[in-house]
């Protein structure tokens, strides 16, 4: 006999990589495990049998979602007819709460059972949707250390089983990678939109850096998905520039002295490796200043907000153009005395990682999945 349907719903490239990884735990414990739903590349690696793809929900900001709403909502709407066909034995939803808390509608008149796995950042914004996970969704599972704390006060026990990005990471195994002084990394982002408006400024960083530091090489690392062609095309032809494959990604984080980075997991990905980082994002003028009225987080990167300072600076919107990210580069590259070091937000990464936990986070996660299931 065939084992029970899991659909499990990923709405970003992020997601889908820890989706994946949680859907190989779930199938360490249950060999005969099926599943379907929302993904991109990593998870239909990992056998997820892909019915709708990320690429097409990849888009942020207010402005830029409104534009892709059509085809969302079409989506949406043959989900929710594929759900009612299916009956999954368990909906898994990873993070992007504008998309799967329209998912979690169509699945609870099904009386489908719903998890909630990397749970949606309501701490930086729409805290009042906690009543609707509370009501919705069976487990709520963690893989930041701050958010179970933010959640006790809307009554909700979470799951915090560390984060994956320690198994993902692996910093144990960086260790010996050296870091190359002269080397700044760029990581751009993972969506069209914000490599469009990111990459050009990072591109014009680097031609005022060069002036200053003669000897810097930049390397850009291309995110899963990302046309290498378009990066090209973005990059100013002046400036040489080493284009990297996404698979070789953590042990070249980890050879740069310094990255500049697009905010979003990404970040946590440098910290996890060791690699002090400038946080960038930009989104429409519109988007942002909406933002503003509605975000409540004291800090956008994930590391300064599990630290709880600015360990990476943050440029934001207007201060993400060349001139200011080359001028914060250059005070880590080139530090004026009694400032801090590269050296010491090497040192206050150590902190970080403990923070995170120990490895395994997916199988704890599949453990409370399986557990939860055999309790119905």
């Amino acid at each position: 006999m065939s084992g029970p349907l899991f659909w499990i719903n990923a709405g970003e490239v992020s997601g889908d990589m820890h989706a994946a990884l949680l859907l190989e735990a779930l199938r360490r414990i249950r060999p005969d495990l099926r599943c379907t739903g929302t993904g991109g590349p990593r998870l239909a690696e990992a056998g997820q049998e892909t019915r709708y793809r990320i690429e097409d929900l990849s888009v942020m900001g207010i402005t830029e979602v409104i534009g892709h709403l059509p085809k969302i909502l079409r989506m949406l709407r043959s989900i929710a007819r594929d759900l009612a066909a299916l009956k999954p034995a368990a909906l898994i939803v990873t993070d992007a709460p504008e998309f799967n808390f329209r998912v979690i509608r169509a699945a609870v008149p099904l009386g489908i059972p719903i998890y909630y796995y990397i749970s949606p950042k309501l701490w930086a914004w729409r805290a009042n949707r906690a009543a609707f996970i509370r009501k919705t969704v069976r487990r709520l599972i963690s893989v930041l250390p701050f958010e179970a704390e933010f959640y006790r006060h809307f009554q909700m026990d979470v799951d915090y089983v560390g984060n994956p990005l320690v198994d993902i990471v692996d910093y144990p195994s960086l260790c010996s990678v050296p870091v190359l002084e002269d080397r700044v990394g760029l990581m751009p982002g993972s969506r069209r939109k914000e490599v469009l408006s990111l990459l050009p400024e990072f591109g014009g960083a680097a031609r005022i850096l060069l002036r200053r530091h003669a000897g810097l090489a930049f390397v850009c690392l291309r995110a899963p998905g990302m046309d290498e062609t378009l990066l090209r095309s973005l990059w100013p032809g002046d400036v040489p520039v080493a284009f990297v494959e996404p698979e070789q990604r953590f042990a070249l984080m980890r050879s740069c002295s310094l990255i500049l980075a697009a905010s979003g997991t990404a970040t946590l990905e440098c910290a996890v490796a060791g690699t002090p980082t400038v946080i960038v994002y930009k989104v429409s003028p519109l988007s942002y200043a909406v933002g503003r009225l509605l975000v409540k987080a004291p800090f956008i990167g994930l590391p300064n907000l599990i630290l709880k300072r600015e360990v990476f600076p943050e440029l934001l919107q207007g201060a993400c153009n060349a001139a200011p990210l080359a001028a914060e580069a250059e005070k880590l590259l080139n530090p004026l005395p009694g400032a801090r070091t590269l050296a010491d937000i090497r040192a206050e990464l150590d902190g970080l990682r403990v923070l995170l936990g120990p490895p395994g986070a997916a199988d704890r996660a599949a453990q409370v999945i399986l557990e939860d299931l055999g309790r119905l």
